[in-house]
């Protein structure tokens, strides 16, 4: 049984909060270590891991991503990597982690699995951006390489000449067709094989749903090909929990918009009577006992 959790992630988190309220219900130690806390060491004794509560819990669940600079973040994701490998169980695994965070790897991954994804390009100058607009219709949607919470996507069309701060800064972006739409998505939240499904409206005049810009958050029993299709992306980049974006086109089309590895669910806590931070719990037990099975019988 699983006994104790480490969460990847900020003290003032909701997510956190709910998840380590989840642990005491259920009796397991759960605490919470900050990213820049992390370190490793090896030598003749072996591979050892800070801090203590770290390389001690039973597991390990991700709940944040923060930013630094590249040796940092190649740092932090060496350290997961390596407490994996080791055999404890971590949540998403690194590797999935990875690929989830990275948008347009995202967006080829699932393109490989036959899962209908918008056109999408990595631009990095202002001609290449351009072309690849005329090449989309017009008008495409501008997004980080790493990004959430809809911070940064701008829509970018042919006659634009101004670049977003972001692309100025990084010079490099995602630039994906525009779909057109009715003014709202899709999120669903999978835990294993479980789903909890809400619409999200955008707020008037802004074309982002995202609730964290204004996104309003609705009851919603999605067909079962969608859900589906949610499952399929989960599956195709090896995430046991995530966030699938979904949109209908004006013409009835569907496409998987993005894939959050790192998915929140306090909105789409609103419209479910589900507990979703006891389903995830209750996912990291099944996936410890499943490992402790595996490492002990071979």
């Amino acid at each position: 049984m699983l006994s104790s959790l480490a969460i990847l992630g900020s003290t003032s988190s909701w997510h956190v909060t709910e998840i380590l309220n989840e642990c005491s219900n259920q009796n397991i130690s759960g605490t919470v270590v900050d990213w820049t806390a992390l370190g490793a060491s090896s030598g003749d004794q072996g591979e050892h891991f800070r801090p203590k509560n770290f390389q001690q819990s039973d597991a390990v669940l991700v709940r944040n991503m923060p930013s630094g600079s590249l040796e940092q973040v190649i740092s932090r994701m060496d350290i997961l990597a390596r407490i994996s490998e080791a055999g404890k169980l971590v949540l998403n695994h690194p590797k999935s982690l990875e690929a989830a965070i990275d948008k347009y790897l995202t967006m080829t991954r699932l393109l490989d699995a036959g899962i209908p994804v918008p056109p999408t390009a990595i631009v990095q100058s202002h001609t290449d951006l351009q072309s690849i607009t005329d090449e989309y219709g017009g008008k495409v949607v501008l997004k980080p390489i790493f990004g959430s919470n809809g911070q940064g996507l701008v829509q970018f069309q042919a006659n634009t000449t101004q670049l977003p701060p972001f692309f100025l800064k990084s010079g490099v972006s995602v630039a994906q067709r525009y779909i057109a739409n009715d003014g709202w998505d899709v999120r669903i939240l999978i835990v294993g094989s479980k789903a909890y499904t809400m619409k999200r409206i955008a707020t008037n005049g802004e074309w982002r749903t995202n609730i964290s810009q204004g996104g309003r958050a609705e009851v919603f029993n999605p067909p079962a090909e969608w859900l589906q299709l949610a499952h399929s992306a989960a599956h195709a980049l090896g995430v046991k929990i995530a966030g699938v974006d979904l949109i209908r086109g004006n013409d009835g089309s569907i496409w998987v918009l993005e894939v959050n590895a790192i998915p929140g669910w306090r909105a789409l806590q609103t419209v479910t009577r589900e507990n979703i931070s006891a389903a995830i719990l209750d996912l990291i037990c099944e996936y410890f006992v499943e490992k402790t099975n595996q490492m002990a019988f071979g």
